[in-house]
């Protein structure tokens, strides 16, 4: 087994480690960035690249959003590479028998301020949506990526810089008492003062194989997600009551469904959303079952989405209890950060990525 060392290991090569592990190159780090598989089915691949740089609810998150999204602006040009940049309108449906008013006010303290639209106005801007179905709809301001294009774009920057990625998975951190030293893959061993995690749902097993208990929450995702297709969809569609939040505060149980529906620039779709609660990360979902139960519900939303050929996808998405920061050092031991969990991951981890190496962040 062969020995390099390096003074940075990235465990992870989704838009998290991809955009931090560029970020150290800069500096003129010796960064090696680590991937399981060369075509990861993660949250990055599933994610619909939304940029909600509306909704900044403190000083700090306003003032990230608000460099997350001129960073998203301008990165294409700095990477040398199409990340499938784009400002689009994003729709949150409220349900029939539901009070526009309400949501419109509980939207209200947001950095910017929702327009709200009447069924009429809603139909005329989306005329697939399901006017028996909504109330109205909120209209925000929005950004979107191509997740996978600004990925690789990442990867391919951060490789122009000198930096390694290695498509190897990692087995184990190697440590020395309270000092993390790298990494055991089943091809070689890497050795580092620092090694940062980037890896989601599957970091709480990497630490747990040194003997280190953290809790990393995650939720199991399935979408269905069509080939490129020809239709007026020119907005994102998403829930005002996005259900998939109160299951990550511990206000809901088991599984859920968000409705919605994500057009990209090259004409496929993402449809639907059902986050499960498990804590196997190997977990074996019932796959036909969910498709059904996503279909059944964009029948009443957007009836001619319903039909369309799609297959469901199933990754891992990390989210952050306040009593777990994922940012940082982990305390009580040496040479071991966290960098996931993030709410809004496409907006803040590139722009934090971009401050942790002055000063990486601690616990």
């Amino acid at each position: 087994m062969s020995l390099y060392s390096y003074d940075w290991i990235v465990i992870g090569a989704g838009i998290t480690g991809a955009s931090l592990a560029y970020e150290l190159a800069k500096k003129g780090l010796k960064v090696l960035l680590l991937e399981k598989e060369s075509n990861p089915a993660n949250a990055t691949h599933y994610s619909y690249g939304g940029l909600a740089y509306w909704s900044g609810t403190t000083p700090q998150t306003r003032q990230l959003f608000a460099a997350g999204i001129e960073l998203h602006r301008n990165l294409g040009e700095e990477l040398d590479a199409d990340t499938g940049f784009r400002e689009i309108d994003l729709l949150l449906t409220i349900n029939s028998g539901e009070n526009p008013e309400t949501y419109y006010q509980n939207y209200r303290h947001f950095a910017l301020k929702p327009e709200l639209l009447t069924i009429t106005e809603a139909c005329t801007k989306e005329p697939l949506l399901n006017p028996k179905a909504i109330a109205g709809v909120l209209k925000f301001p929005h950004g979107q990526i191509n997740p996978t294009a600004t990925t690789q774009a990442y990867q391919r920057a951060f490789c122009r810089l000198g930096g390694e990625l290695r498509i190897e998975k990692v087995q184990q951190l190697q440590r020395q008492g309270t000092q993390i030293q790298g990494v055991i893959t089943k091809q070689n061993s890497y050795n580092s003062p620092n090694t940062v995690l980037c890896a989601g749902g599957l970091i709480s097993h990497l630490l747990q194989s040194v003997g280190i208990s953290y809790q990393v929450q995650f939720t199991h995702e399935q979408i269905l997600v069509t080939p490129p297709v020809h239709l007026p969809l020119n907005s994102i569609i998403m829930p005002a009551h996005l259900q998939r939040f109160q299951l990550e505060q511990g206000k809901a149980t088991d599984s859920i469904l968000d409705l919605g529906a994500v057009p990209f620039r090259d004409g496929h779709l993402i449809l639907g959303q059902i986050s499960t609660l498990n804590p196997n990360p190997e977990a074996i979902l019932d796959h036909h079952q969910a498709q059904k139960r996503i279909r059944e519900g964009i029948a009443t939303l957007l009836p001619s989405l319903a039909d369309l050929p799609a297959n469901l996808a199933h990754c891992l998405v990390t989210f952050a209890d306040p009593n777990y920061p994922l940012v940082g050092a982990l305390s009580d031991y040496q040479g071991i950060y966290l960098f996931t969990g993030f709410t809004a991951t496409l907006l803040f981890a590139p722009i934090l990525a971009r401050y942790f190496p002055h000063s990486p962040p601690s616990e």
